[in-house]
């Protein structure tokens, strides 16, 4: 009797181990974390310093890049608003674009070692966490989880890695904490990218300020929209889709889904809308499942991969020439995916060993990855081939 009570024991023991979710925060969480791990770090630095290909050209294209001007002057603002398109657009551009300078000029710190890039960094990070206090009009939540994705990035770098003074890190976690967090962590019913980024900023942001109740918050809602953006046979007849949506009949789902009725491995909710606005999505669920693997739960081997995997595969084949059946999005594709695949490709193809022909062609033919301007850089750099 004893020895069945301690087998069902153990046993019970396992199971519990096995149902531990494998996006709840870590009991304490790696730093840097945040997209890039210090081990992928000095992997970079290293190829950089070798002059090893295609990390040195990557390097190089971000350091001939404004981003990595030490001469930027950022341009801060109490209340930054932004209507559909950025129309108006008022502070919406400079907040995107300091935030990626913050995290370019981290990067050039980190592998150069040069003191200026650090200050700069901190210099941005300062300007705008002694300022911004809102972000207002019809884009407020895309536009707050674009600039949220790229802020603790650069943060995450600088806090643990730079060896001088960052005399307002806690005023810029305040920020993080008081402006952009509230607004991205309630999540959105509009089109699928929007609510991936902003789960990629919540999820950043949750990181740096070891926050694990908004981490697992963030996650729930990043897991669900997930699966609910790109689309596997398993889903069964049709996509699965976000509850509060309240998506309940065929009809609903495919007008959600651009009019599309045909459903296969990798489709998008937003692929025959334009894959531009598809990159944007499927780039937030590379980063948050990289920002998970670092904190130690690999979403990678989850349904969360193969979505990826599936997602960036078959847009890549369409990007890269081939011709749209007519059962897809009528026949006629608007492509423009953008620099987002290292990150998954990376991940799925070198690390877990997934065949990923036409994301591997794509990828390579892309090199080096720039940025897309709004929450996407340098990721040939940063991820490109890189074991860590």
């Amino acid at each position: 009797m004893r020895r069945t009570a301690l087998l069902a024991a153990s046993a019970a023991l396992v199971a519990g181990v096995l149902a531990w979710p494998a996006d709840a925060a870590p009991s304490s969480f790696v730093h840097p974390g945040v997209t890039v791990s210090k081990g992928q770090l000095d992997f970079t630095r290293s190829k950089v310093n070798s002059g090893a290909q295609p990390w040195k050209g990557a390097f190089d294209r971000m350091m001939a890049s404004k981003y990595a001007d030490l001469n930027r002057t950022p341009e801060p603002r109490a209340v930054v608003e932004c209507g559909s398109y950025s129309n108006p657009n008022h502070g919406c551009t400079d907040e995107r674009e300091d935030a990626i300078a913050a995290y370019t000029q981290a990067l050039a710190w980190y592998i150069t070692r040069d003191e200026r890039h650090a200050r700069k960094a901190i210099e941005l990070m300062d300007a705008w966490s002694a300022v911004i206090r809102d972000h207002t009009n019809s884009n407020a939540p895309l536009q707050t989880g674009w600039a949220g994705s790229s802020w603790p990035k650069a943060a995450e770098i600088i806090k643990y890695t730079y060896t001088g003074t960052w005399a307002n890190s806690g005023r810029f976690a305040t920020m993080l904490r008081d402006v952009y967090l509230p607004e991205v962590i309630n999540g959105s019913n509009s089109n699928g990218n929007w609510e991936l980024s902003m789960m990629e900023a919540a999820v950043g942001i949750s990181v740096f300020l070891e926050d694990k109740a908004s981490y697992n918050r963030a996650m729930a809602k990043f897991r669900t929209r997930t699966a609910a953006y790109v689309y596997l046979a398993s889903d069964g007849e049709l996509p699965k889709t976000v509850p509060s949506q309240n998506l309940n009949t065929r009809e609903k789902i495919v007008k959600y889904w651009q009019g599309q009725t045909t459903f296969v491995d990798g489709l998008s909710q937003e692929t025959c809308r334009d894959f531009t606005h598809t990159g944007y999505g499927l780039s937030a669920v590379s980063h948050v499942a990289e920002t998970s693997r670092i904190q130690g739960q690999d979403l990678y081997g989850t349904d969360v991969g193969e979505r990826l995997r599936h997602g960036l595969g078959f847009h890549a084949k369409y990007q890269l020439g081939a011709a749209a059946p007519g059962w897809l999005c009528g026949g006629s594709l608007k492509l423009g995916l953008g620099p987002v695949s290292e990150v998954g490709h990376n991940a799925l193809a070198n690390r877990l060993g997934h065949t990923m022909t036409n994301t591997e062609t794509l990828t390579v033919r892309g090199r080096p990855a720039g940025s897309n301007n709004l929450f996407v850089a340098w990721e040939t750099l940063s991820h490109g081939d890189n074991p860590a």
